[in-house]
């Protein structure tokens, strides 16, 4: 509706203009350039105009907790990388006159990873020029057509390439499944954890800890199949690192404490040995 109205309306005020007022042949030899450099996707609706998301409350904690993690983990492993971009809970645009559709997490590769220091209000796909590249939906204990409806449109209208589906509440079947986009279809991959050749990582669930919490939760991996480890491992990993180190210096001072007092005992001055 927006390019209609664009397309038509503009150019047929102008001509109008042309035509009451013929003897401004300046003005209208001007206006014809202009008309043909004239580009309808200006008239679409920026991101700044468009609300970030369809203010749907979440089921539970989980639907943020779950991509924030695997949000953070990236902050951390592509620290350097300035071509990506993860977005929690933001309305993804595709038609200016449809609403957004807003997965609980999803990753695009090849955009800029800030806007500027405002950040992205939404994820704007005439703005972008790239679709995610992989969608992330946490089922509640309600179901929303995760496995089906959006299943479908993450498939057939945005051509997302990967499909993450977390159900913790699952007992019967897996509660991870990835499926890869292959001829407008999606196949469901095998695996925990999965491995995403085109975005160089993989994807899985095991139990852990974040925030204080211990369940199972979804990570991402390396290429051996190792879990690239949260934030809070980094830090309680670098404070036993530096804990051991203060151990083995108090232990090394003690033993050269030991042996001075030995070697005095026979009668050797341990300055002798300097």
């Amino acid at each position: 509706m927006w390019i209609l109205e664009c397309t038509i309306i503009l150019p047929l005020y102008i001509y109008l203009i042309i035509d009451t007022f013929p003897t401004i042949k300046v003005q209208s030899d001007l206006v014809k350039p202009l008309m043909l450099n004239y580009n309808p996707l200006h008239c679409l609706p920026s991101s700044e105009e468009l609300p970030d998301s369809d203010d749907t409350s979440v089921d539970n904690e989980l639907q943020n907790l779950i991509p924030g993690l695997l949000k953070t983990i990236l902050a951390l492993v592509w620290c350097d990388r300035w071509d990506w971009f993860f977005g929690v809970d933001m309305g993804i645009y595709y038609h200016p006159d449809k609403p957004a559709i807003v997965p609980d997490g999803f990753l695009s590769l090849g955009v800029k990873r800030f806007i500027d220091e405002d950040l992205r209000l939404s994820y704007v796909l005439w703005e972008e020029n790239k679709p995610p590249i992989l969608a992330l939906e946490v089922v509640s204990q309600i179901y929303r057509e995760e496995y089906s409806t959006k299943k479908e449109f993450y498939a057939k209208e945005l051509g997302i390439l990967y499909y993450v589906v977390y159900s913790p509440f699952r007992r019967k079947n897996p509660p991870l499944e990835v499926y890869h986009l292959v001829d407008g279809e999606y196949i469901l991959m095998s695996g925990n954890p999965v491995w995403l050749p085109e975005i160089g990582l993989g994807i899985g669930g095991e139990r852990g800890i974040y925030q204080g919490i211990v369940r199972e939760w979804l990570y991402w991996y390396d290429e051996e199949g190792q879990r690239l480890l949260t934030p809070e491992e980094r830090i309680r990993e670098a404070e036993e690192r530096t804990a051991f180190e203060e151990q083995r210096r108090v232990e090394v001072e003690q033993q050269v404490k030991m042996l001075t007092e030995r070697l005095k005992a026979l009668g050797v001055d341990p300055e002798t040995f300097s």
